[in-house]
């Protein structure tokens, strides 16, 4: 098969070199860095394309990383039927417009916490002080994960909205939500022509960058995931919204999160349509067979993926000054991932990763040698696979003991833990069937 990825955020490798293991013939479009530079992640490992218009004809697969850009640019090949597997704009626009979201759940039947728009700081300080309440604060669509706040009382909700003002003046509006305690749990799956396919991905992020969920929010720093043909969760929040999917001819993957209350009721937070990463990343580490041939199957109508009955936790893998490389400038590129010749495909997962020249030792000596080195500070995910969260907890952290980095490598070492917990409350409500601790 030739697969065309067209990749907006620099996260496809993995996928790429999966697709070429199983003998497809693979062309990439990186989009360029911030800068308006070349990006070189996955130089050395796939054929680059400059211009992905161009290589739209020759794809019997085109695959898509992100919904943040290129759907208007895009919307012309989903109309004429281009096999186009990912987000199009109005799917984009249930995550990226929130309160679009939400309005489109409640006309699907879905309960949704109130929630009110702003676009002026002021005025949403004004609603904060005179509700005096505990509000979530989450912004309208692909900023940065600073601009999504959860408060602790109405006081810093002011402090952040009087920041923001400052910094972020420019804003593309932002919804206040009231707080609700709870357990967040999401559920996704895979949409087609047909409908859904039969499995189900449960799953909880971790989303702070150290253990503890402590640090700065960094939007997804590990996961933990299980496949499912019945899902409670999926029948409440996804189910109701197939006919909206349908009208709006949508492909590829979706997913909602949601705080489950003490009375078992799902509130939804927000929706992803597009492919959430490291999630999407971790989900291969479940999938069986070919990488590709079933995503082509579910375009023309048929479900063929088939899974692991396991749980699988995913590991995100960085190097300093991750996640704020974008602010202090630091270079991150070039330093060497020892281990990775033969682990690339198995539980080790490259991302911002090109082929480059490193120093390696042979018979004693110093030789430099062509290997994997980082193209960025998002350098991998390690994942493991069990019938248990800690079983499979277990497998991911002797992945990363497989692996060298310089540079002073860190992950969480804590992803599920909080699992111990969560899962027989959730269980007491009938949700996380068959989810074993």
């Amino acid at each position: 098969m030739r697969i065309l990825v067209i990749d907006q955020i620099g996260l496809s490798l993995d996928f790429i070199m999966r697709c070429k293991d199983c003998g497809h013939e693979v062309r990439a479009w990186f989009a360029p860095r911030e800068d308006g530079k070349r990006n070189d992640i996955a130089d050395g490992f796939v054929t680059k394309v400059s211009d992905w218009r161009a290589a739209m004809g020759w794809a019997d697969l085109i695959v898509l990383t992100d919904n943040s850009s290129l759907m208007k640019a895009l919307a012309p090949y989903h109309k004429k039927g281009y096999p186009i597997f990912g987000p199009n704009a109005a799917g984009a626009e249930l995550e990226l417009n929130r309160q679009k979201g939400q309005d489109v759940f409640k006309r699907a039947g879905i309960k949704v916490m109130d929630s009110v728009e702003f676009n002026d700081y002021d005025k949403a300080k004004d609603y904060v002080q005179r509700n005096m309440l505990r509000y979530v604060s989450k912004p309208n669509g692909d900023v940065d994960k600073a601009l999504s706040y959860v408060s602790k009382s109405p006081r810093d909700m002011v402090l952040m909205l009087d920041r923001w003002k400052v910094e972020n003046p420019q804003n593309q509006g932002f919804i206040l939500q009231q707080f609700r305690a709870g357990i967040e749990m999401a559920v996704g799956g895979w949409f087609g022509p047909k409908g859904w396919s039969r499995h189900f991905l449960e799953n909880f992020e971790f989303k702070k960058l150290m253990p503890g969920d402590s640090g700065p929010n960094t939007g997804e720093q590990g996961t933990v995931m299980r496949y499912t043909e019945k899902s409670k969760l999926a029948d409440k929040l996804l189910l109701p919204l197939t006919a909206h999917l349908h009208s709006i001819d949508y492909r590829g993957y979706f997913d909602m999160a949601a705080i489950i209350d003490e009375d078992g009721v799902p509130w939804p937070l927000e929706a992803t349509s597009r492919p959430g990463w490291p999630c999407r990343i971790i989900q291969d580490a479940l999938h069986v067979g070919d990488p590709a041939q079933w995503m082509l199957d579910l375009l023309h109508g048929e479900d063929t993926l088939e899974v692991l009955d396991e749980i699988a936790v995913g590991v995100v893998i960085s190097i300093p000054d991750y996640p704020f490389t974008k602010y202090t400038g630091r270079d991150t590129t070039g330093y060497p991932v020892y281990g990775t010749e033969r682990l690339a495909t198995e539980d080790i997962h490259l991302c911002e990763v090109k082929m480059g020249q490193a120093p390696n030792e042979r018979d004693g000596k110093i030789v430099y040698e062509k290997m994997p080195v980082t193209a960025g500070d998002y350098v991998c995910i390690a994942t493991g696979t069990d019938y248990s969260v800690t079983g499979a907890q277990m497998r991911a952290k002797r992945a990363i003991k497989k692996i060298e980095i310089p540079n002073s490598p860190g992950w969480r070492d804590d992803i599920g833990e909080r699992l111990k917990a969560q899962i027989p409350e959730l269980q007491d409500m009938g949700y996380a069937d068959g989810w074993k601790y």
